[in-house]
Parts: C-alpha cells; sequence; structure tokens
C-alpha cells in the first residue's frame, strides 16, 4: 500500500469527493441571485463571482497541499499566536457560526418550504423541526465516522450535475420571459458586485480545509509521496473546480432568465425553487429537493466532523463527541434565524477576513522568494487587515467616519477591494525589511 499511485478512475473519484464536499447551501443559492439581480449585466457579474467562487478555492486547494495540508502551519508563518487564532476563526466562520447552519436553512427553503401550506409558512415551527433532524442525521454521521462521504460524493455528484443540466437545458430550450435590469450595484459595477459575492459562497475559507481532507483521504487509499499527494491534489482541486464552475454559471443563468417569469426574490433559494416547479412542475421540486437535501448534508457533515476534530486537537481535554453535539446545537439554533439574517450577518466577518485569506495563501505562494521571513506576512497582513477590517465594519454599519474619508483615496477602494494595493505596498516593505534584518 506504500507510495501507492492511484488509477485516473480514482483520482476523479478524489475530485469528486472533493466537488461533492465545497457543493453545499452556498454553491445553490448564491449564482441564482446573482443572476436574477445582475439582469442583462449578468456575463460580467459571473465573470467577478467565478474568479472568488472558483478562481481562489483552486488556488487554495494546491497552497495547502504544498504547504502540508495544515492551516494553522501556514498561518504561523506570522506567529504562533496568529495561527491557531486566526485558523479558529475560519473554522468557526465555516462551521457553527455561518456555513453549518446555512447548509440547514438552505434544505429548508428548497426541500420542504415549497411542499408546505400557506399558513405552515408563516410558522417557524416547521423550520425549527426540519433543522433538528437535519443536524440530527449530521451529529448521528459526524460521530460515527464512515465513508459516507465519499460514497454519497460518487453517487450525489453526477445526479447533482445532471439535475442542474436538466433544469439548464430546460431553460434554453423553453426559456422563461428572460432577464429584467440590474439592481443594486449591478448597476454600475457589476464585475465588482459578483467579485465580493463569491466571498458569501465560503468556499476558499472552505478549501483552506478541505486541502488536509484530501490529503487524509490520499493517505487512507496509501498515497504517501508528497510529489504524488500535490499531484493527485492538484487534480482533484481542478475537477472540482470545474464542477462549481458549472453548477454556478447554470444556475445563474436560471437566475437571470427568470425575472420576468416568477419576479423578483428574496433569496436563491426561493429562485431556484420556483424554477424548477415552472420548468418541470412538482417533479422539478420533488428532485431538487431531495439532491440539495442530499447536498447540504454532504457538506454538513464534513464541516462538523472537520471543526470538531480541529478544536479537539486545540483543546485536547474536551473528547470529539463533544464538540460536535455543542456544534450541533449551536447550528441549529443560529440556523433558525433564517437565510436572509445569516447571510446579512456573515457578510461583515467575511468582508473582514476574506482579504486577509487570499493575502495568506499568495505569500505561501511566494514564500522562498522571501525565505518566509515573518516580518513579511506580518506587515503584509497588518496593511490588509487595515482596510479589510473597517470594510467588515462599514457592512456592519459601524462606520468611522474619517477613518472612511482617508480609505476612500485609496486605489480601487471605491470598487471594493481598497485592500489590494496597501497588501502589495506592505508585502514589498516588510520584504525590505527583511533584507536589513537577516542574519
Amino acid at each position: 500500500m506504500k507510495n501507492k499511485s492511484l488509477s485516473l478512475g480514482e483520482q476523479v473519484a478524489v475530485g469528486l469527493m472533493l466537488f461533492a464536499l465545497f457543493l453545499g447551501a452556498g454553491n445553490i443559492i448564491f449564482p441564482p441571485q446573482l443572476g436574477q439581480q445582475a439582469g442583462e449585466s449578468f456575463n460580467l457579474a459571473m465573470f467577478g463571482f467565478l474568479i472568488t467562487g472558483v478562481g481562489l478555492p483552486l488556488i487554495g486547494v494546491i497552497t495547502v497541499a504544498k504547504a502540508g495540508g495544515q492551516l494553522q502551519d501556514m498561518a504561523g508563518k506570522v506567529h504562533p499566536i496568529f495561527g491557531v487564532v486566526f485558523t479558529s476563526i475560519v473554522y468557526l466562520a465555516i462551521g457553527p457560526f455561518f456555513a453549518i447552519p446555512r447548509t440547514g436553512t438552505v434544505s429548508y427553503e428548497i426541500g420542504v418550504l415549497p411542499f408546505l401550506s400557506d399558513a405552515m409558512r408563516e410558522s417557524s415551527i416547521p423550520l425549527l423541526i426540519s433543522t433538528i433532524v437535519f443536524f440530527g442525521i449530521t451529529t448521528f454521521f459526524a460521530l460515527n465516522p464512515t465513508k459516507l462521504v465519499d460514497r454519497v460524493g460518487k453517487i450525489l455528484t453526477p445526479i447533482l450535475l445532471l439535475v442542474i443540466a436538466l433544469l439548464a437545458a430546460k431553460s434554453i430550450i423553453t426559456p422563461m420571459d428572460g432577464p429584467g435590469e440590474a439592481v443594486g450595484k449591478y448597476t454600475t459595477q457589476p464585475f465588482t458586485e459578483g467579485f465580493l459575492q463569491g466571498y458569501l459562497t465560503m468556499d476558499f475559507l472552505a478549501a483552506l480545509i478541505f486541502g488536509i481532507v484530501i490529503i487524509q483521504a490520499l493517505h487512507a487509499k496509501g498515497v504517501t509521496d508528497n510529489k504524488k499527494i500535490v499531484k493527485t491534489t492538484i487534480f482533484a482541486a481542478f475537477i472540482a473546480a470545474a464542477g462549481l464552475a458549472l453548477v454556478y454559471i447554470s444556475l445563474g443563468y436560471i437566475g437571470a432568465s427568470s425575472f420576468q417569469t416568477i419576479g423578483a426574490q428574496g433569496s436563491g433559494a426561493e429562485i431556484i425553487a420556483k424554477s424548477a416547479n415552472i420548468l418541470y412542475g412538482d417533479f422539478g421540486n420533488i428532485l431538487l429537493s431531495a439532491v440539495i437535501l442530499l447536498a447540504c448534508l454532504t457538506t454538513s457533515i464534513g464541516l462538523l466532523t472537520a471543526s470538531s476534530q480541529f478544536f479537539t486537537k486545540l483543546f485536547p481535554k474536551v473528547p470529539y463527541p463533544a464538540f460536535v453535539f455543542i456544534f450541533a446545537v449551536f447550528s441549529t439554533a443560529i440556523s433558525n434565524f433564517g437565510l436572509e439574517q445569516l447571510i446579512s450577518i456573515s457578510l461583515p466577518v467575511l468582508l473582514a477576513i476574506y482579504p486577509i485569506a487570499i493575502v495568506l495563501m499568495s505569500l505561501a505562494l511566494i514564500d522562498k522568494f522571501f525565505n518566509g521571513a515573518p516580518v513579511v506576512y506580518t506587515v503584509a497582513l497588518i496593511a490588509t487587515a487595515l482596510v479589510s477590517v473597517y470594510d467588515g465594519l462599514h457592512a456592519a454599519k459601524m462606520d468611522i467616519p474619517a477613518y472612511a474619508d482617508l480609505l476612500s483615496h485609496l486605489p480601487l477602494y471605491a470598487e471594493g477591494i481598497g485592500w489590494l494595493v496597501p497588501a502589495i505596498v506592505g508585502t514589498i516593505i516588510g520584504w525590505i525589511i527583511s533584507l536589513f534584518t537577516r542574519k
């Protein structure tokens, strides 16, 4: 088994497993919402979305694989304390705070809500019952580690792609009435708004964690050579990225073509559910619901397991099952705030930490050019955080007018990526300092 090489079919299976882990709530709800709101500016908005929703996760998985699979080790290059704190924030964000609860809420809105009576839809009880059952199942499988995610991924991925392909094909062959006019920031900055909306999928943050999942899966299959691990992980990452791009473009097109038929909807979940009903009737809702439930469940199990394992290592006196139960109960409670509330709460946090994660990953890619000097990481990330953290505060409506006026003079700040130039300048300054302090 040692130093085994996987066949092409086995490598594809690893890629499908990675795709299945990524494919959760955010992947389903945000593209149709983008499509409907971007309207006639859909192409440009989707291009921006694909950069952060597909490109960054692809690079993230590859970077973590090359770094040995541990986000904490990569972040620890700044400082060991930063490594623990930042990694904990990432695990909490894609775990019990946002991503895990969202799987339960989306499962309800797409898999349960369309089949309820008008009276039941107004009640909070169905959501509560649905999330208790959903996270009960998640907890059961997280407490009993099996190859469920791997097996479901192999079966689920082709089925889900087929369902989305059927919906997209039907929307092309017998199209709905077509897109409306762009709304909100899509009217003036469709590319930038699409770029920022890609943050909400949380796939880039998940990529920083799923890298180690792939490495562990390869170890279980007998692949121990580092070069083979990196090569196979890169191959798997491209398969997952291709699948995500296909899903995003298809769902985005459905959303863009739906406006004249179903009208403006409050969430992507409502858009895709009502579009499925228009295109295929009740059968469309049943088929979509079943597959979405499985997709969200797979992702939920993967995230709950990964989060619990990380914090068990961080706090070894607390047993793994305890973290599973704590995070499952917490996720159940958070999910009952509703999808729109979850998104509004998560956006400020993601605006704050996403740029920091992007810069950290970028520096890890070019680490050898500055000999891994911690000062380069430190100065670059401080410069980034000075902008991105305020962006998060601004999104949370915690404005500091004088500071905002100062930041407004930064290049690209109006486009939502004002952190980019400070990050580059910080990297250069850190590199110069490293030259003078090198022993």
